[in-house]
């Protein structure tokens, strides 16, 4: 539970809460990072039924800094900020929140005892700038960080709520679901809001809404469905709330039966990679990729699920033909025959991670991701995706589209799920 100064908070809110985010960093407004803080945030409030109704991004100044809280608090119940609480004279969010809700900065000795607690032993001291972080504005509940070295804070004034968060997103993630979301549901009450996402793939957004037409004009109140395309899927967020809350289990059963012949999953998580993971790891079998035009996104994608050493070998990532040759004993004759972007090319990478790693499976890319290096024969975003297994090889061509990120995430895609119907298919032969 949070450290209490100088009182928990109590008040109830029994109406509907509407929130606002402000993100503080140049970092942000110059490109230099993405702000994934205000999606996870947006996120776990949904999930509490609380709206998030606008999204601020400011610079380090304490100006911009006000003048967002000031519209945040106009037009929201809640706020919640990350970003600025380091120990760097260029951190100025607690410095402008202690003055912006008319509280001194004093020293709370519990929390440089957490300092002392995390740093002590790995450094050996708490330096000066270190121990500025035990600084904090009197009267605010402290939210104790056991990821880093900023304290979260917590303000109530004029019944709305401030809460400021570190901008370090494994930080922040930790304390908005140790601290803060607990107190939110303390405060809001059980979850009003409850969702089930689907991927679906190989099919456009245009032509899946039409098939659910019919399902969309069938939900009862309280219950709606949304399209939320990317690059290699549709994903459907069919979404409850209040009085539809009941009613989502067999929704997802009816939205399911609308979706009879289509390939989808379900769940948060990226569902090819999961569906791979989940196929290898149960089967106790072994992966390779060997890729040219996806550049190692299809490894990338793999291990960012927790668990890929499991099965995950490795991968070659084989842009030029020497490697594709001298790595994976791509025939230099083929090579020069049909091209790297062909059917030979694409069945050798593949045998060849086979061969290098011993892996029982392997996929292999080999394209043309554009925008330049394409022909009348061989057009932007031709890609020839190879699977290797215990039984043979095989590969497919497709043509994808004219720009280049939508080329590597599709044939990334794509050769996953080849690679899936391949070993189910052989699974079943068994």
């Amino acid at each position: 539970m949070p450290y209490i100064c100088p009182a928990y908070p109590k008040k109830s809110y029994n109406k509907a809460m509407n929130a606002a985010i402000i993100t503080i960093g140049d970092e942000i407004l110059l490109g230099q990072i993405t702000d994934t803080n205000s999606r996870f945030i947006a996120r776990e409030l949904a999930c509490l039924g609380i709206d998030t109704r606008f999204m601020y991004t400011v610079p380090d100044v304490r100006e911009d800094i006000v003048q967002a809280l000031h519209n945040a608090l106009s037009r929201a119940d809640l706020v919640i900020i990350t970003g600025g609480l380091g120990p760097t004279k260029d951190d100025l969010t607690k410095k402008t929140l202690a003055d912006f809700f008319n509280m001194p900065l004093v020293f709370n000795p519990q929390v440089y005892g957490w300092l002392e607690e995390m740093l002590l032993p790995r450094r050996g001291e708490v330096n000066a700038y270190n121990k500025t972080q035990a600084l904090l504005p009197q009267g605010c509940t402290v939210l104790r960080n056991r990821r880093g070295t900023a304290s979260g804070m917590w303000f109530e004034k004029d019944g709305k709520i401030t809460v400021s968060l570190p901008g370090v997103p494994f930080e922040m993630e930790y304390l908005m679901q140790a601290e803060v979301l607990p107190l939110l549901k303390q405060q809001c009450g059980a979850s009003l809001l409850q969702y089930t996402l689907l991927h679906i793939y190989n099919i456009p957004e245009a032509e899946l809404a039409m098939r659910l037409r019919p399902f969309e004009e069938q939900l009862p109140a309280g219950v709606g469905l949304a399209y939320l395309p990317s690059v290699d899927e549709v994903k459907l967020r069919l979404t409850a709330r209040a009085e539809g809350l009941g009613q989502l289990a067999r929704q997802t059963e009816i939205l399911k039966t609308f979706l009879q012949g289509l390939r989808f999953t379900e769940g948060e998580n990226p569902s090819n990679v999961a569906e791979v993971a989940g196929l290898f790891t149960k089967n106790g079998l072994t992966l390779a990729s060997a890729e040219s035009c996806t550049g190692g996104n299809i490894a990338h994608l793999i291990t960012l699920l927790p668990g890929a050493s499991d099965y995950f070998l490795g991968g070659i990532v084989s842009y030029a033909n020497s490697v594709k040759e001298n790595v994976l004993g791509v025939s230099a004759a083929d090579l020069e025959k049909f091209g790297a972007v062909s059917e030979p090319v694409a069945l050798q990478m593949a045998q060849g991670a086979r061969k290098v790693t011993g892996a029982d499976w392997a996929v292999s890319t080999t394209g043309i991701a554009g925008p330049g290096g394409g022909s009348e024969q061989k057009p932007v975003g031709t890609v020839w995706i190879g699977v290797a297994g215990p039984k043979g090889s095989f590969a497919r061509k497709f043509v994808f589209s004219s720009v280049r990120e939508r080329n590597i995430g599709k044939a990334s895609a794509k050769a996953l799920e080849l690679l899936c119907e391949a070993v189910q298919a052989d699974l079943q032969l068994k």
